[in-house]
């Protein structure tokens, strides 16, 4: 299976033309269509010559144009270069010239990556490790180019890190399933124990040899993973196992390892109705997969035996990958007893009033106390010398953000007890910095309606002022970005 962009030149000596990134977009989508098309069309197909549109410039342009738009985009590597640094000093069009000339001549080689430890609840360090910027835009190409071929293959049970796909989505599955009908009530909760660092290369790179037969591709995607990591001390380390967190091309990977469990988990789903009705009337039980990432439940219709038989098969199933599960976050519990997924606390209870019972979901209390503690960090002696107007603004931001993640929940409650919390923290900041006004002095320089904190077009406005909605399951048929008529759930 050859693979070409009609509209850049690719394997000529010609000088190149380096398209605006409007257009390097609408050749790049153009062609990820036809990808996931022909990996759609035909799912034992394997993809041979498709590492000439790593580098071919509309990729490359649109790599770039990702990279600079990242969150980490002013953060270095190894070589102490970032985005901004290329563009002053280079120029885009210069840099990818180098980084074309390099992949088209085999001469490319990842460089390691940096790690830094950021911290995790509970006091526990993640791990990240920061590509340089040029292996940054490769890694974003490459997977511009895979990532339309495994979307093809990917289940719906999973949600994180894919196109179109959000924790909304998964949790309005969650939902779903242990709704009355379906009745999913017992539930395996399981956590991957350092999933990123783990994952065995020899299996993932199985996986992807599955659908890409082209050697310099799955040369450069082992390069990637036996880049190296350079510590904090200056240290070389080996890469053995894992892919680094913090890398564009890490979650895609991550997710063509977990597939292998989508798949056994789907396996049983994937029966006929009948089939899945007479195992319900056998006791035998049926039973769903929702993955976000190396998080993920499995809904169990039938006996909380059955639920403990799965969690261990799944580690069966994760052993070949070289994964295990965390002990300390796996277990099985009851729709009734609730647990923690996601952020959101979901249990079925008694509706006030009533005697029928319904599934709630609601912030839960780690993700209420993440958000106390930010404010708390945020209002701290240290920042007093932080003008009034941008702290109000700071904290309403960073209230506002988190209440709009969990604002299809059964939130209103709790958007009060963080408001509540917010207001004092803030007015108390705003009395210490001001000499220790007292209250009325407050009410009258620093609210505008109400008790409502407001200073010089800075308006505290917090959570309750974000509407509350029901968030509704898509079904399993989302469409991709590449998706060319509309798909029916």
């Amino acid at each position: 299976m050859n693979a070409r962009s009609e509209d850049a030149p690719v394997n000529t000596g010609a000088s190149i033309v380096w398209p605006d990134s409007d257009t390097a977009y609408f050749r790049v989508r153009k062609m990820q269509t036809k990808l996931h098309q022909w990996a759609k069309e035909d799912s034992s197909r394997r993809f041979d010559d498709v590492f000439n549109l790593v580098y071919d410039p509309a990729f490359l342009v649109d790599a770039f144009e990702r990279t600079a738009r990242n969150k980490g985009a002013r953060t270095a590597g190894v070589d102490g270069v970032t985005v901004h640094m290329v563009r002053s000093r280079i120029g885009r069009d210069a840099f990818l010239q180098q980084v074309r000339d390099l992949l088209k001549s085999g001469e490319f080689r990842p460089s390691e990556v940096r790690r830094v430890a950021i911290p995790k609840a509970g006091g526990k360090l993640r791990k990240l490790g920061i590509p340089t910027v040029i292996d940054r835009v490769v890694q974003a190409s490459l997977k511009a180019v895979l990532e339309p071929v495994f979307e093809a293959d990917f289940l719906p049970c999973s949600y994180g890190f894919r196109p179109n796909r959000r924790a909304q989505d998964a949790i309005a599955e969650i939902h779903s399933l242990a709704s009355p009908v379906k009745n999913h009530h017992w539930v395996l909760e399981a956590d991957i124990k350092a999933c990123f660092d783990e994952i065995d290369h020899t299996s993932l790179m199985d996986r992807v040899r599955g659908r890409v037969k082209d050697k310099r591709t799955n040369a450069l995607v082992k390069s990637f993973l036996k880049s190296g990591v350079m510590t904090q001390s200056g240290n070389r380390e080996e890469t053995i196992t894992g892919t680094p967190q913090g890398g564009i091309l890490s979650p895609l990977l991550a997710n063509i390892a977990l597939s292998a469990l989508d798949e056994y988990i789907a396996a049983q789903w994937e029966t006929s109705a009948y089939r899945r009705r007479v195992r319900r009337q056998k006791g035998i039980g049926n039973w769903k997969l929702v993955r976000y990432a190396d998080d993920f439940v499995i809904m169990v219709q039938g006996s909380r035996d059955r639920a403990e038989v799965l969690k261990e098969e799944v580690s069966q199933v994760l052993t070949p990958l070289g994964l295990r599960l965390a002990e300390e976050k796996t277990g099985v519990v009851h729709i009734d007893q609730g647990f923690d997924f996601l952020g959101f606390h979901i249990r079925r209870r008694v509706k006030r009033g009533t005697r029928r019972r319904y599934v709630y979901t609601i912030p839960s209390k780690k993700s209420v106390q993440a958000i106390k503690d930010g404010v708390r960090r945020a209002t701290n002696r240290p920042t007093r010398n932080t003008a009034t107007e941008r702290k109000i603004a700071e904290v309403d931001t960073m209230v506002r953000g988190w209440a709009n993640y969990f604002r299809h929940g059964v939130s209103k409650k709790m958007f009060s007890t963080v408001d509540s919390f917010s207001w004092w923290r803030l007015s108390s900041w705003i009395r210490r910095k001001h000499s220790n006004i007292g209250l009325r002095e407050l009410r009258r320089r620093f609210t505008d309606r109400g008790w409502r904190l407001a200073y010089q077009g800075s308006v505290f406005r917090g959570a309750s002022n974000v509407t509350v909605s029901r968030y509704r399951f898509r079904g399993y048929s989302i469409p991709t970005p590449w998706t060319t008529r509309p798909a029916t759930c």
